[in-house]
């Protein structure tokens, strides 16, 4: 009996620790389903909160509208139009024959090339098949199944096309700016973008537009969601170019760019009083909504890009160097070395034509003496002739609204030699871009005072407040900024010496009835690439002039880059490019309603 109940109690005590055993397996079971519990719930609750409302949510891209840029006058030179687009998702295209045979007979398009769209796109959540479709088409499209939908976007498009190319620049397929004031003001143009937030089924496809209250919970510390919010468009820009003003420089240009056979020109005209550019031509130029398909070389905006050796026309503004510094007077007379002057340490200098002998300074302009500018530079030294020319803006950057500006070359005085100051009076050993060219002519034009070209006029958000008002600014600064050079000196220079050589030297083709015209010529010769010195059959053939020349109400540069020399119809600056600035200023001053207006002195 007593091992009956020994056996027993064993038995009792194993059911016992049995029991215990699983007891505390359960309670422990029961334990780490509660810590796992709370930790989902409240450690791990926000993640699993945000990631399920993302599940649910949806997210619709609101694009903003690209601003437009006008003229000065309010002319469309660049706008957005929204265009509906048919796409695909082909990831549910059950059947993409079909499906392809049904939209090929809406969108007029093949059913094999539709299909191979959508068998062979690279995303499998959209492919697009038709932009710019029409609303029958659309609505038709829709009809089709759930894997066929419709999207709304902007696509910029360029009325004037090419007219004003390198100004306005050009757009990607996404719409953001690549060229000119596109590219410079594309942050102001492109606006920001919204989105609304919807509930969406397991397919990614709307239900519903959810509330900011549902997507975002404000009591929790979860991670904060996307809200909807309104996109904001573009500012919209005005220029100061002027569409007709910019037909007349390009049509000009282009007829003696073609007629000549040149590589490239370049035409800009200015106000001289503020350094508002009212046309840029740069050739050869490009349609900008087909610029994916254009020769990039052709982007290429020459008027502030190019760098190269002016020639004569740079002697106008040493001579106003000169003169302002008192280094030079405009009586008295140099002699000019009938046409052979040569000394150590700057070699031989010879005149284009024939030499010259004794030359007042206006003279030395009228015939464009070589060597009398090269003794105009040996007077005013290195140190007076470099910060002249600098004070004139050039090798610098004019800060014009354009992307792609270059400084020019002018070497510090610390490199130059006796070549270089009896060289750089006359346009050589120094480069400059023809919007520099521009400013220092409006300088002379305006005084002496100082000029700075600009292109933007204004700037006017989508609610139309204005951002910017360019001209009030300019007219601030110009009140504040002192001289270049003195008026007088300035004065002299145009209605004198300029007003001389259209009237009695290399300008006479640029000369205009109604208008007493100022200006001067510039052939330079372009420096081999392969070797050292000049070509003798490559120039550039440049032009600048105004009117009217006591009161000038605009500034123009012609500048016509290998004219083709066995034309034999001639490749200077006075032959090749005077008569485009002539033609220019007369339909300009026309289309201003600038009254006739000549010197009373050239009367006669």
């Amino acid at each position: 009996m007593a091992i009956v109940n020994s056996k027993l109690q064993i038995v009792n005590e194993k059911s016992v620790r049995i029991t215990i055993f699983f007891s505390l397996l359960l309670i422990g079971a029961f334990l780490a389903l509660a810590g796992r519990c709370f930790y989902l719930q409240f450690l791990k609750g926000d993640h699993y909160i945000s990631a399920c409302l993302k599940q649910q949510q949806g997210r619709f891209a609101q694009r903003p509208r690209r601003g437009v840029i006008l003229d000065r006058r309010g002319r469309v030179l660049a706008a957005s139009n929204r265009i509906q687009t048919i796409k695909a998702e082909p990831r549910i295209v059950k059947d993409a024959k079909s499906t392809s045979a049904r939209l090929a007979a809406i969108v007029d398009m093949g059913a094999h090339e539709i299909c191979k769209l959508i068998v062979e796109s690279k995303n499998p959540g959209y492919v697009k098949i038709k932009a710019g479709a029409e609303p029958n088409e659309c609505d038709a499209a829709r009809r089709i199944s759930n894997a066929v939908g419709v999207e709304s976007n902007w696509r910029r498009y360029y009325p004037m096309g090419r007219l004003a190319a390198h100004a306005v620049g050009f757009t990607s397929l996404d719409n953001r700016g690549l060229g000119g004031i596109e590219l410079q003001y594309d942050q102001e143009l492109g606006g920001s973008g919204g989105q609304n937030i919807f509930l969406a089924d397991v397919r990614r496809r709307p239900i519903r537009l959810i509330s900011e209250s549902w997507a975002v919970n404000r009591e929790s510390n979860h991670e904060p969601q996307a809200t909807n919010h309104e996109s904001q468009d573009g500012a919209g820009i005005i220029l100061t170019l002027d569409a007709a003003i910019q037909q007349f420089a390009r049509d000009e240009l282009v007829r003696q760019y073609e007629s000549y056979q040149a590589a490239s020109a370049v035409a800009i005209v200015a106000e001289p009083k503020t350094g508002a550019i009212l046309a840029l031509v740069s050739l050869p130029d490009f349609e900008p909504g087909q610029a994916r398909s254009t020769d990039p070389d052709y982007f290429r905006n020459r008027a502030i890009s190019d760098e190269f050796e002016p020639g004569s026309i740079i002697k106008p503004i040493v001579a106003a160097i000169a003169l302002d510094a008192g280094v030079v007077n405009t009586n008295e007379k140099i002699f000019c070395e009938n046409g052979n002057y040569h000394g150590r340490g700057f070699g031989r200098i010879g005149e284009y034509r024939q030499g010259f002998g004794d030359l007042t300074l206006r003279e030395i302009l009228i015939n464009s003496s070589n060597i009398g500018m090269a003794k105009i530079g040996q007077r005013l030294g290195k140190d007076k002739l470099y910060n002249g020319l600098r004070f004139f803006g050039f090798a610098k950057k004019m800060g014009i609204d354009l992307p792609g500006e270059t400084d020019g070359l002018l070497w510090p005085v610390s490199r130059w030699t006796g070549y270089s100051v009896t060289r750089i009076p006359f346009g050589q050993e120094i480069t400059v871009t023809a919007i520099q060219l521009v400013r220092a002519f409006c300088i002379l034009a305006n005084g002496g005072r100082v000029v700075r070209p600009y292109l933007v006029r204004a700037i006017v958000d989508a609610r139309g407040s204005m951002l910017m008002a360019r001209e009030s600014e300019i007219e601030d600064r110009v009140s504040r900024l002192g001289y270049i050079v003195k008026p007088q000196v300035a004065k002299w220079i145009v209605t004198d010496a300029l007003v001389g050589v259209i009237n009695e030297g290399t300008g006479k083709r640029a000369k205009l009835e109604k208008w007493q015209v100022f200006g001067k010529s510039g052939t330079a010769n372009i420096a081999k690439s392969n070797e050292r010195g000049y070509s003798e059959s490559d120039y550039v053939a440049s032009f600048v002039a105004g009117a009217p020349a006591d009161d000038p109400a605009i500034v123009v540069l012609v500048s016509i880059y290998k004219p083709n020399k066995k034309l034999g119809k001639g490749y200077t600056g006075g032959v090749v490019a005077s008569p485009v600035a002539a033609k220019i200023i007369e339909k300009t001053l026309n289309y201003l309603g600038v009254p006739p207006k000549y010197l009373a002195s050239m009367q006669n």
